[in-house]
C-alpha cells in the first residue's frame, strides 16, 4: 500500500528542488514513487499544478503503438499495410491522448487543488505517493530542507521522524573548512 506525504515549503521553487532530489534517490533504488505533484501558489494566489506523469503524452504513445499494430493488421486484409499502419497510428495516438487527458492517476487532482489553495502565497508544496522507501537513508538525504509536513498517511511516529528530519538545521562545525 502506498503512503501519501504532503510537504509545504516557503519558497515557490523549493518543492521542485526536493522532487529532483527524490528522483535521484529513485535512481539509487532508495525510494519508489508512484506519483508526485508540485503545487505552486503564486503572488496573486493562483494555484499551479506540475504533474510528474504527463498522461496525455503516455496515452498518445501507447495509442500510437497499438493503433499502428491494429492498423497494419487491418491493412494486410486490404493489401495495403503501410496505409493501415499510418492511419491506425494517427487514430490511436489521438484516441490515446484524449483518454490520457481525461484520466486521473495517483493522487486525486481535486484533493491536490483543495489543499494547494490553503498554502500561503509565494510558496509551494510537494505531494508524493510512495510505494516503498528506505526510511533512514532517505531521511538523511532530506535533512535540513526546512519543510513542514502538511498531511500524511504515515503513522504518528514516522510523521514525527519526517518532520524532525525536515526541520533539522544543519549547522557547519567550527572546524569545517580548516586544515
Amino acid at each position: 500500500m502506498s503512503d501519501l506525504i504532503v510537504i509545504g515549503f516557503d519558497a515557490p521553487e523549493e518543492a521542485d528542488r526536493v522532487l529532483l532530489k527524490l528522483h535521484s534517490l529513485k535512481k539509487e533504488y532508495l525510494i519508489d514513487l508512484e506519483d508526485a505533484v508540485v503545487v505552486v501558489r503564486d503572488a496573486e494566489g493562483k494555484v499551479h499544478l506540475k504533474q510528474s506523469i504527463n498522461l496525455p503524452t503516455v496515452g498518445a504513445a501507447s495509442g500510437l503503438l497499438s493503433g499502428s499494430l491494429w492498423g497494419g493488421l487491418v491493412g494486410l486484409l486490404f493489401l495495403n499495410p503501410l496505409a493501415g499502419f499510418a492511419i491506425g497510428g494517427a487514430i490511436g495516438a489521438g484516441a490515446g491522448a484524449l483518454s490520457g487527458s481525461l484520466a486521473d492517476y495517483g493522487i486525486d487532482d481535486d484533493f491536490i487543488k483543495s489543499l494547494g489553495s490553503t498554502i500561503p502565497n509565494n510558496s509551494s508544496a510537494l505531494f508524493i505517493l510512495v510505494r516503498k522507501v528506505q526510511p533512514e537513508k532517505v531521511l538523511a538525504e532530506l535533512a535540513g530542507l526546512r519543510g513542514r509536513v502538511l498531511k500524511t498517511s504515515l503513522s504518528p511516529e514516522q510523521e514525527q521522524k519526517l518532520q524532525a528530519a525536515l526541520s533539522d538545521a544543519q549547522t557547519p562545525s567550527p572546524q569545517a573548512g580548516t586544515f
